[in-house]
């Protein structure tokens, strides 16, 4: 595609190509004035009338020049606003802001009052003045200098400030808290004890416990409740729930959602910590997990005082994706009566290579799928012997090798099978051996 001839006499082709229209009336002036030459004409003239085209042009050329820096300096001041606004910015940005306010500086002198300024709360020496008569920018950063608390004819100044800078703070005269608030519990893992159901209590916010605004059935977070429903131990878990900013027990019912027991009536001005301390009891407990966000989360922080101290204590967070995650993790942890499984963290291989999971001395390796349906798993002890003759605490044998019927609970089940052999034993297996018959 050809472009249009551009025609530089004509105001409308500066304007087309971007050019103000002050800008552009003076620019197709000048042309018109002194047009190109011919090329018959001699190299003499044409250099002339360039250069009295260049003369001509000048005070516009000087204009879109100054044109230009203004607009620059607006961005860079509009920018600066924009950082302090939303809390971005930092001390240098504010002295650049009290530069043009207090002085009336433009940005480039701003910019070395704020400079000076910084210099001299930072405890760092002027800089160096150089010979000759002083620059606006000089000025900006010596004033900068003095507004910031420095004295160029004091020699102890730097000291001074340095002194003051490296002193620390005064400590805070809040109080310290006594206890750390759920907000701010670490997230589930599997590196803590397994604890007892009966010594493990449960606390619930609303959308965690389907009780959020909307049907239950239809809430992503009382999917929590599901899995909590297929726990083993829930008939020895405490319970608790927070709605409608209050704190409610509360127990399984089937299908249907939790059945709130109403709490005892308390004073009205202590009635949610009184609550809390009398849903929890007197119950020794081993593990805390709270299950709540937002509002329901800051009302626990704000009775922290009522939960018990224990060994473990931890939240959930993020997304749902991952609550739900963590809520398995912690559920893992659980330990019915007259059971032992093994506690610590499980050390995962590369999936790409053959998932395996390292727990103690056991490993447990996946071995692939079988003809016949289904996916192998070995459990393995020392160099790749199969881990026989473990029992567990109820006296039933392991067998090292099991066979699951879906891949994507593979690494669900080898943990599950590396805590049965870390809890197991071979006592069972040495006594036999002895036995009279």
């Amino acid at each position: 595609m050809i472009s249009e001839r551009f025609d530089p006499a004509d105001a409308k082709a500066w304007i087309a190509h971007g050019r103000r229209p002050d800008h552009a009336a003076i620019l197709s002036d000048a042309w018109q004035r002194f047009p190109d030459l011919p090329s018959v004409a001699s190299p003499e003239a044409r250099l002339a009338r360039m250069r009295e085209r260049v003369l001509a042009l000048r005070p516009v050329m000087e204009a879109m020049s100054r044109s230009a820096e203004e607009e620059r300096q607006a961005r860079n001041f509009a920018f600066t606003e924009a950082r302090f606004e939303k809390g971005e910015g930092d001390e240098r940005d504010r002295a650049i802001l009290s530069g043009r306010a207090i002085h009336g500086y433009d940005w480039n002198s701003a910019v070395r009052y704020a400079s000076g300024w910084y210099a001299a709360h930072a405890g760092w020496e002027p800089e160096v003045r150089r010979p000759g008569p002083a620059t606006p920018s000089a000025l900006a950063y010596d004033r900068g200098f003095r507004d910031g608390g420095g004295n160029r004819d004091d020699l102890f100044d730097a000291a001074r400030r340095a002194f003051a800078t490296a002193t620390p703070p005064a400590p805070s005269t809040a109080p310290a808290m006594g206890r750390p608030r759920p907000s701010d519990w670490p997230k589930p893992t599997d590196e803590p004890l397994p604890a007892r159901w009966n010594r493990r209590l449960l606390i619930l916010g609303a959308q965690e416990a389907g009780l959020g605004d909307g049907d239950a059935a239809h809430c992503e977070s009382a999917v929590l409740l599901t899995i909590l429903r297929g726990s083993p131990g829930l008939d020895e878990l405490t319970v608790i729930a927070i709605a409608d900013g209050e704190f409610h027990a509360f127990e399984d019912a089937g299908p249907s959602p939790l059945r709130e027991v109403t709490p005892q009536p308390v004073a009205a001005d202590r009635r949610n910590g009184s609550t809390l301390r009398h849903l929890v009891g007197v119950r020794d407990y081993d593990d805390i997990l709270v299950a709540a966000q937002g509002a329901d989360l800051a009302l626990l922080d704000a009775h922290a005082a009522a939960l018990p101290l224990c060994r473990t204590m931890e939240r959930t967070r993020n997304t749902v994706l991952q609550q739900r995650a963590h809520f398995r993790i912690w559920l893992d942890r659980g330990l019915c009566a007259g059971t032992s499984v093994g506690a610590g963290h499980i050390r995962w291989g590369k999936a790409v290579k053959g998932l395996t999971g390292r727990l103690g001395e056991f490993t447990a390796r996946y071995a692939g799928k079988l003809p016949a349906g289904g996916h192998r798993i070995v459990v393995e002890i020392g160099e790749g012997h199969p881990a026989l003759g473990y029992v567990s605490a109820q006296g039933q044998p392991l067998d090292p090798e099991f066979v699951i019927s879906n891949r994507a609970h593979l690494r669900k089940a080898m943990a599950a099978r590396l805590r049965a052999f870390g809890g197991a034993t071979q006592l069972a297996v040495a006594t036999d051996l002895f036995a009279v018959p």
